[in-house]
């Protein structure tokens, strides 16, 4: 081929079409756990996360819930990757051979969010949430019925095995904060006068994006590495559901979905599949009272 303003064109819009094709067919699965938040700045303020009002009877005035009780923020991030195809591939004509490449480019993007939105999940043993303490953990402060202020914890890490989680995802905010500033732009720098043009004579492809992820509620999730089994399982759905915002009131909560890496999945479909389980002592089996009770939602990147 010869390397020409318009042959370039045409080659970039061919992996083009590959990236995008491979863009929309990738299956993502963090839209069920976190709200995907349109960004328009650097930065997002969160003021109203630890508001979660309900409804009251409407006597004299109203009553308006703050919204600027926590400073929780996301900043957003940029994101790259890049391929280079040899000038010669073009000359040649063997560019097609990296046609793949750039749909590898494509399912890379896709999947980032997920990437990004599992990740933090993981880490939320050790980073922050709007109220000071780790998204996961044993020390939440709650207002009791009295005002005064009571421990609350989403978490039992005192095992040794993988995480998993529990997480209410019925809502329309959920545990994680997705922030969406720059979706994924394919974009080349093939002109004769750029630096890798004519100093590598490589033509460079690539994709970038702007995004981050934080977290929303605690009190829609729940982690533990002990073993995965019924009794846990159950005492992570009761620690949800049972879960009381300041002054004592229920929040109405109930724990939709459980989040396995896929060292558990087999654990995971056994527990919320079978019919019949063994009893306490082993003698008999019983009707599986968790059978259909959660989804469960296996991520390669826990």
């Amino acid at each position: 081929m010869l390397i020409t303003p318009a042959n370039l064109k045409t080659l970039f819009i061919g992996y083009k079409t590959a990236f995008v094709g491979a863009l929309g067919q990738a299956a993502s699965q963090y839209q069920q756990l976190a709200t995907v938040v349109p960004s328009t700045t650097g930065t997002e303020e969160y003021g109203w996360l630890g508001q979660m009002p309900g409804m009251r009877e409407w006597i004299a005035e109203r009553v308006v819930h703050g919204l600027e009780n926590h400073g929780y923020s996301i900043k957003n991030k940029p994101f790259e990757l890049t391929v280079a195809v040899p000038k010669t591939a073009i000359e040649d004509d063997t560019h097609g051979t990296y046609t793949p490449l750039m749909q590898e480019l494509g399912r890379s993007a896709a999947a980032h969010p997920d990437e990004l939105t599992f990740g933090l999940l993981k880490d939320g043993v050790s980073v922050k949430c709007y109220d000071g303490k780790p998204f996961f953990a044993a020390n939440h402060p709650v207002k009791n019925a009295l005002g005064k202020p009571e421990s609350v914890a989403n978490a039992d890490l005192g095992g040794n095995g993988p995480l998993w989680f529990v997480l209410d995802t019925s809502r329309a905010i959920k545990p994680l904060i997705f922030q969406d500033r720059k979706k994924p732009n394919f974009v080349a720098m093939t002109a004769e006068t750029d630096p890798n043009v004519y100093s590598k004579a490589q033509f460079e492809y690539g994709v970038d994006s702007r995004c981050n992820v934080g977290f929303g509620f605690w009190q829609m999730a729940f982690a533990s590495n002990q073993p995965l089994n019924a009794d846990n399982v159950w005492a992570a759905i009761n620690a949800i559901e049972q879960c009381k915002g300041d002054g004592g009131r229920p929040l109405g909560l109930r724990a939709t979905t459980l989040v396995v890496p896929t060292s558990l999945q087999r654990v995971a479909n056994k527990l919320l599949t079978a019919e019949l389980v063994p009893n306490a002592d082993g003698t008999a089996t019983e009707s599986n009272d968790l059978k259909d009770r959660l989804k469960s939602l296996v991520s390669p990147w826990l």
